[in-house]
């Protein structure tokens, strides 16, 4: 009477891995940037917030070089922020670029909200960035069938 009985949960994570997609994020990160194009804001550094995620190309994370140190978005944000950007859509596209252009980043998403654009609430840009031909998992599990 010992009867096994399977958990759907149970599959080994070779199995489940197929199915998988890896986010690496960064979230909420303040940068004093040189970005405007109104006389008041050219010349001075503005508060930025951004918010970076990166899709992974490989399915299964087992090295370093499979997916992004964290630290290097934060460099990458960084050092865009000493360069003067008129528009923080220009900023986001370029951080985009340079995320996605890292062969583990299937797609790059970032977000930035500049906090004192307005009076009242917030002025903000969100950024999606894919490598041209790249395969969402769905696309590779069609693939595959």
């Amino acid at each position: 009477m010992n009867e096994i009985t399977t958990h759907p949960f149970s599959a080994p994570f070779t199995e489940l891995a197929s199915q998988a997609t890896t986010t690496v994020r960064v979230r909420n990160l303040e940068l004093l940037a040189d970005i405007g194009i109104n006389p008041d804001e050219v010349g001075r550094r503005q508060p930025l917030v951004l918010s970076v995620e990166l899709e992974l190309v490989a399915e299964t994370i087992g090295a370093i070089d499979e997916t992004v140190d964290y630290r290097r978005i934060v460099a990458a944000a960084e050092e865009l922020a000493l360069v003067h950007i008129p528009l923080i859509e220009s900023f986001g596209q370029r951080l985009a670029a340079r995320c996605l252009a890292w062969n583990a980043v299937r797609e790059a998403r970032v977000s930035i909200d500049k906090p004192f654009a307005l009076t009242r609430g917030m002025a903000g840009v969100a950024i999606t960035m894919t490598r041209p031909g790249a395969l969402t998992p769905a696309t590779n599990q069609e693939r595959r069938a």
